[in-house]
């Protein structure tokens, strides 16, 4: 029975920005790392921090605060950067506040939801998560990659 628990389920880490708790697939973490310096690349979206040099490999590194338009980022000893790997040839770094846990979620437990076509962020996001009391929204990872940027930013 346990099995097929686990094929109707999922596993996400949960992350936290501010008040609010997001949980990303498991499948595209590569690596949680702590804040370290950021090398600042010329005329990039505000959101894109920089670059990391991650044992070689150059990561670019984005605010996920500032790509949902939330206040600037706050470094503590708890801010972590998350290196996605949102396809198999590609690494990116997002900067959270903190990773809180991995959760086993059942598929029936995330609410998909109408998405607001009026919300952007709507296209980040692939469903509601819940948690006993706690409501996490779940990342659309390869959406939040793939998108197209505004033409007139």
């Amino acid at each position: 029975m346990a099995e097929l628990a686990t094929l109707d389920s999922k596993q996400y880490i949960v992350v936290e920005l501010g008040s609010e708790q997001y949980g990303i697939d498991i499948q595209y973490i590569d690596n949680i790392v702590r804040m370290q310096r950021i090398t600042r690349v010329p005329k990039a979206q505000p959101y894109f921090k920089g670059v990391i040099n991650l044992r070689g490999e150059v990561i670019p590194v984005m605010s996920l605060r500032l790509k949902f338009e939330f206040d600037e980022d706050v470094i503590t000893g708890n801010t972590r950067i998350l290196i996605l790997k949102p396809d198999a040839h590609s690494s990116v770094g997002i900067i959270v506040d903190s990773v809180k846990e991995v959760l086993t979620l059942p598929n029936d437990m995330i609410d998909k939801g109408a998405k607001d076509a009026n919300d952007e962020r709507a296209v980040y996001l692939s469903g509601v998560g819940k948690n006993g009391d706690n409501l996490i929204s779940i990342l659309n990872i390869v959406g939040m990659f793939t998108e197209k940027e505004d033409e007139n930013a």
